[in-house]
C-alpha cells in the first residue's frame, strides 16, 4: 500500500515518540482490584477505556519496526484483543491475518488447542494455517504464557513454524519461561511492567 494512503487512513505516529506514547498510556491506566490482586485496565489489553488512535498507531509502528518480515507468510492474533492489534499491521505490511478463536468452525484442517492459564481455561481453534508457513504471533499481554504455549504447539501440529512472537505488555514470568522452552523462536515484548499495589510500574 502507498505510504501516503497509510498516513491518510491511520494517525501514524513517528517511531521516535511511539514508545513514549505507549508507556505514558500504560503508566496512567486505571487499576481495579479483584480480591487481593490489582489489575491494570488498558484499551490495548481490555478494549476499555476508549482507545486513542495515536496509541494504536504507536503499537502498530513499534510492532512493524520490531519484526523481521522477510519470509513471513501469516500474522496470527489471539481473540479478543488480537483483532484490533493485528488488523492495522496486516494492512500496512500486506501480510494475511488469521485469528485464534474460542469458537469452533469445523473447517478442514482446524486445530483444537487447550489453553490453561492463571486466568482462564478452555479450548481455542486455529484455522487456515498451512504446512510450511512461517508465522508471526502478535498478542496484547503475556503473564503466565499458558495461552501462547498452547498456540505454539497447535501451530506446530499444523506443520507450520512460529518465527517470532511479539507481545505489547509483559507482566510476570511467562515470557522468560517461553524463551527457555522455545529457544528457536524470537520472543519479546514492547513494554515490561509490574504492579505495586494500585500503581503500574514500568520496568523498561
Amino acid at each position: 500500500m502507498n505510504t501516503l494512503i497509510i498516513w491518510q487512513i491511520y494517525d501514524v505516529v513517528p517511531i521516535m515518540i511511539a514508545m513514549d506514547l505507549l508507556r505514558e498510556s500504560l503508566a496512567n491506566a486505571p487499576v481495579i482490584w479483584k480480591g487481593d490482586y490489582p489489575y491494570f485496565i488498558h484499551p490495548i489489553t481490555d478494549g476499555v477505556p476508549r482507545l486513542d488512535s495515536k496509541v494504536l498507531s504507536a503499537v502498530s509502528e513499534l510492532s512493524i519496526e520490531a519484526i523481521d518480515w522477510d519470509d513471513v507468510d501469516l500474522i496470527l492474533g489471539i481473540e479478543a484483543m488480537g483483532l484490533p492489534l493485528t488488523s492495522p499491521i496486516s494492512v500496512q505490511t500486506g501480510i494475511p491475518l488469521v485469528i485464534a478463536r474460542k469458537r469452533k468452525y469445523e473447517l478442514d484442517g482446524e486445530v483444537v488447542i487447550d489453553q490453561n492459564t492463571g486466568y482462564s481455561k478452555g479450548s481455542m481453534y486455529l484455522n487456515d494455517i498451512n504446512p510450511g508457513e512461517k508465522i508471526v504471533i502478535i498478542d496484547d499481554v503475556l503473564s503466565t504464557g499458558g495461552t501462547l504455549k498452547a498456540i505454539i504447539e497447535g501451530i506446530q501440529r499444523a506443520g507450520a513454524e512460529v518465527k517470532h512472537i511479539l507481545v505489547v505488555v509483559e507482566k510476570g514470568p511467562g515470557l522468560e519461561k517461553l524463551k527457555i522452552s522455545y529457544p528457536e523462536i524470537k520472543i519479546e515484548s514492547l513494554v515490561k511492567l509490574e504492579m505495586d499495589g494500585d500503581k503500574v510500574v514500568l520496568l523498561n
